[in-house]
């Protein structure tokens, strides 16, 4: 039985999980990104293909895996390498490895957190709005546009408005503020949506189980909330009604996630909104937090599948 870990080796939720597989005994093969021009992927064609990634010399079958936890930077941005072109064969072989490791991540028969596939829902927040309206979340009154004719048709019509981004690019929420220049759109298509008065939560859902975190901030975006200078949030561990911890894992479900961060607010009259998805949650600040133990449901999830793999009934 092996697990195989794909990522940085300081990446905070890599690391707890792969302390939590160590602790459980669990076989763990690290295929470390900081070493990506010293890696190689061979994959052999044929009625059984077979794909071997050899590291500084030493060859690992990946058909060996049963279960992968994967959290992939971008190789052609490491240290060393954001400076190269795209041309220089540095950058190119970089480039390659992280394809064909996506390419087996979504092919192998492995149980994987989580898929490169599923996960690419994440690049469209319009996509993951119907998957979230589908579980039965509220969502906000929503625009997507490069239209800034349309944009303040939007605010005379909501008013209090949120503006962030469509894709999976990670950016600060904001409210739109006098003075915003609604004519930059054009050179970008831009989310707004009406402002939700409530209280965040967050939810990580792990398999079948679900880690619920209130989260009190006076900033419209909590995780800069120190940097815009508010003052530091404050999470509390909650336990979900039942009908919205379903809805959490039928959502989950509905976007091929295991592994899930997903982005809640209720509201004082007591609905819940859902905002966005989150397919590679960085779940340790939430634990280092409340003490919720969920790098440890992750290595549980692993170390169950991968047994069930090697020793199917």
């Amino acid at each position: 039985m092996t697990i195989l870990l794909w990522g940085l080796v300081r990446d905070q939720p890599m690391a707890a999980v792969r302390t939590q597989l160590e602790r459980l005994g669990a076989p763990v093969r690290f295929l470390d990104q900081r070493q990506v021009l010293e890696t190689t992927v061979q994959v052999d064609g044929g009625r059984t293909s077979r794909t071997v990634v050899t590291v500084a010399g030493r060859a690992f079958d990946l058909d060996r895996v049963q279960a992968a936890y994967v959290r992939p930077h971008d190789s052609t941005q490491l240290p060393g390498l954001r400076t190269r072109p795209p041309g220089s064969v540095e950058w190119r072989h970089a480039a390659e490895v992280d394809q064909v490791l996506n390419a087996w991540t979504d092919r192998t028969g492995a149980y994987v957190l989580n898929r490169p596939e599923a996960a690419a829902g994440n690049a469209s927040k319009p996509f993951q709005l119907r998957a979230i309206a589908g579980a039965g979340f509220a969502v906000p009154p929503t625009l997507v546009t490069n239209d800034p004719d349309r944009v303040a048709d939007f605010l005379r019509e909501h008013g209090d408005v949120i503006v962030k981004s469509a894709s999976g690019v990670r950016s600060r929420v904001r409210r739109v503020r006098p003075g915003d220049r609604f004519a930059d759109v054009a050179a970008c298509p831009t989310q707004f949506q009406r402002r939700v008065p409530g209280t965040d939560v967050r939810v990580h859902v792990v398999g079948a189980e679900v880690f619920a975190v209130e989260v009190d901030s006076d900033a419209d975006d909590y995780r800069y909330a120190r940097v815009l200078g508010h003052r530091d949030p404050v999470l509390t561990s909650i336990e979900l009604p039942p009908e919205v911890t379903l809805r959490c894992f039928d959502l989950a479900k509905r976007l091929g996630l295991p592994v899930a961060g997903i982005d809640l607010r209720r509201t004082p009259d007591g609905e819940w909104y859902c905002f966005e998805v989150n397919p590679s949650p960085g779940f340790t600040y939430y634990e280092s937090q409340t003490g919720q133990p969920i790098a440890a449901a992750v290595a549980g999830l692993l170390a169950a599948a991968a047994l069930c793999k090697e020793h199917p009934r």
